[in-house]
């Protein structure tokens, strides 16, 4: 998620989460910068090589480093208070290229050519990068898509907006159908958000849906929603006890085109869907967890035939790597694709203990390219990064992890991103900056061949 905390910190919101978390619970955490600790414990196999710390107006404790995008010998990286552009030809010695102030929750990214996409899930006064916060119960209250052309690196331009109803938690690029020799025309953008209210005038209940934005690459000013199709008609999954929020849309939303097929961790649900019709997918298959309070989100194998569900236990703030929480909540589940239904296999959560101070959770993650095999590097939050292989669905198994100690003062941190892009791992730490990994292991390296020109993980693809 996680959840959003305004840049206020009156209110504790990570995306609307915290108006619906415990009974509305607020949480008020410190802001001013955060050190870890001394504590930095590896893995044989695993070392950080390079990294490059939050500087200038993204310094402060409350500018909350977010998700990573890549592409060619640059990452984009999210930020409460804009997005970062990084050059990796040097993965070992990052550089800023620029930094481009916008202030908003989550700024979640992806690219798309000389395009970069964020997500924006606070309500702001406008769309424009200076806008303030505003109540969801204002009408004209602005909250969805920001589109910037990237064609300079140095120099981002703010070219478009686009408003969507409940805001855009998170966001997820969906090629067009590219017709027989033809390169594509536009990319869709499924928008995920959550948590209506009957004061908000743009975000009112039922909200059992997503917004679909097209994007025309000749004209992405033209950019507009499409269609907002309804994945839950009877209401999802409201009821089970101990969800930390019921459906009321998706958190976020994984898709494999080469198979037309899309993967939906839906707050109280995990789905499959059919998107062979990208403006109309349709949910082909539903599942529920006893175990899972917030299905969060998704990750393919590498041929389409396994979905890694994540549950985001107490949102993102809490401490739940522990013994009393155990190995089955706040934790992957593993579930086999067989005849187009979900087949649960197995749960896999870090296995290190972490502190009360630490929150901890399983958070978001991506597949390293080795052929034969399923593995997968994820981050925890303050547990860290971990590197776990399920070839085996139902005995999945860590083999490398970096994990710091906790932060002093308390505050919210660690790696809210872990991705492989490119021979390393790239982790996006909340408080701390970007960090770069290796890992050295027999069942890992033949991916340090794989070339990729882009990488956002939302968007899978067979190696």
């Amino acid at each position: 998620m996680p959840i959003q905390l305004r840049r206020s910190f009156v209110v504790s919101r990570f995306g609307r989460a915290a108006l619906i978390l415990a009974g509305a619970a607020v949480l008020v955490l410190p802001v001013l910068p955060a050190q870890a600790s001394g504590d930095v414990k590896t893995s044989a196999n695993v070392k950080l090589v390079g990294g490059i710390p939050k500087q200038g107006p993204f310094k402060s404790g409350d500018a909350y480093d977010t998700d990573l995008a890549f592409q060619g010998d640059y990452a984009y990286q999210g930020n409460y208070h804009g997005f970062t552009i990084y050059d990796i030809k040097n993965p070992a010695k990052p550089a800023v290229v620029s930094r481009v102030t916008c202030p908003a929750a989550q700024n979640d990214v992806s690219v798309q050519g000389d395009l970069l996409f964020l997500s924006v899930d606070e309500s702001l006064t406008s769309d424009s990068c200076k806008a303030e916060a505003e109540t969801p119960s204002v009408k004209s209250a602005w909250e969805g898509i920001r589109i910037f052309d990237i064609s300079d690196k140095k120099r981002p331009k703010y070219i478009k907006s686009i408003e969507t109803a409940c805001g855009s938690h998170t966001h997820t690029l969906v090629p067009d159908k590219k017709r027989a020799g033809k390169k594509s025309e536009a990319v869709y953008l499924y928008v995920s958000s959550y948590g209506p209210a009957k004061g908000y005038p743009d975000c009112k209940p039922p909200h059992d849906r997503i917004s679909i934005v097209k994007v025309p690459l000749s004209k992405p000013t033209s950019a507009k929603v499409v269609s907002r199709p309804v994945l839950f008609p009877d209401g999802g999954n409201e009821k089970q006890e101990g969800l930390l929020a019921p459906t009321t849309g998706c958190h976020d939303i994984t898709v494999f085109p080469e198979k037309d097929l899309a993967a939906g961790a839906c707050m109280g649900d995990g789905v499959l869907m059919d998107i062979s019709d990208r403006e109309h997918p349709k949910v082909t298959t539903r599942v529920t967890d006893e175990n899972f309070a917030f299905w969060h989100s998704a990750t393919f194998n590498n041929t389409g035939t396994k979905v890694v569900f994540t549950d985001e236990l107490g949102g993102g703030v809490v401490a739940t790597c522990n013994a009393a929480t155990g190995p089955q909540r706040g934790a992957d589940a593993v579930y086999d694709i067989v005849d187009g239904r979900l087949t649960f296999k197995s749960y896999y959560k870090i296995p290190r203990n972490q502190s009360p101070d630490e929150n901890c959770v399983a958070h978001n993650g991506s597949l390293i390219p080795v052929k034969g095999r399923d593995i997968m590097v994820q981050a925890w939050y303050q547990g860290g990064v971990s590197i776990w292989d399920f070839t085996d669905s139902s005995a999945p198994a860590e083999i490398g992890y970096f994990d710091r100690g906790p932060l002093k003062p308390q505050n919210l941190g660690g790696s809210w991103s872990a991705y492989y892009y490119n021979g390393h791992i790239y982790s996006s730490d909340i408080q701390r900056g970007l960090d770069v990994l290796t890992i050295t292991d027999q069942r890992t390296d033949p991916a340090a061949t794989k070339r990729l020109k882009v990488l956002n993980t939302q968007t899978q693809y067979a190696y």
